[in-house]
């Protein structure tokens, strides 16, 4: 392939380093969309992890974020179980106001009063179990939680 200008090297950069990264990650994408999520869920036939964070102040959220969601046995699992999606409430990062308007009306809808909150939600869209706090045990502690659940 020959690349005739420097926007084309560029946006070719772009797209083989975004495939590089989630080939990298194992392939496991927290979404932020509900209504995809759920589609995806119904269609695979696998549970919804919904975590209602608050990613950039919420030090529980952080550490979860750290020693659970982002070690490779929670990834491994998730790409074969789950559909992933984040719920967030940050206070530094930017958000779209379609983000925002659809995260407070599942943050009234699930009754969070707190972060984190880790909600299982069935391939139909309803709550099977949720944690609300911190969970200790690392991915092998949430991997049986979520496991407890099917």
């Amino acid at each position: 392939m020959k690349l005739k200008t420097l926007s084309q090297f560029v946006a070719f950069v772009l797209i083989a380093f975004t495939v590089a990264a989630r080939a990298a990650g194992g392939g496991t994408e927290w979404g932020t969309d509900y209504a995809a999520a759920l589609k995806e869920a119904k269609a695979s036939n696998k549970m919804i992890l919904a975590d209602f964070t608050g990613s950039d102040w919420c030090g529980w959220c952080i550490k979860l974020d750290k020693e659970t969601y982002s070690q490779p046995a929670f990834k491994n699992y998730a790409k074969q179980h789950l559909v992933l999606l984040k719920l967030d409430y940050p206070q530094n990062i930017e958000q779209s106001e379609a983000v925002k308007k659809q995260n407070e009306e599942l943050k009234e809808k699930y009754n969070i009063e707190g972060f984190p909150t880790t909600i299982l939600i069935s391939p139909a869209g309803k709550e099977l179990d949720r944690k609300v706090g911190y969970v200790e045990g690392g991915p092998a502690a949430m991997i049986q939680w979520i496991k407890s659940q099917r």
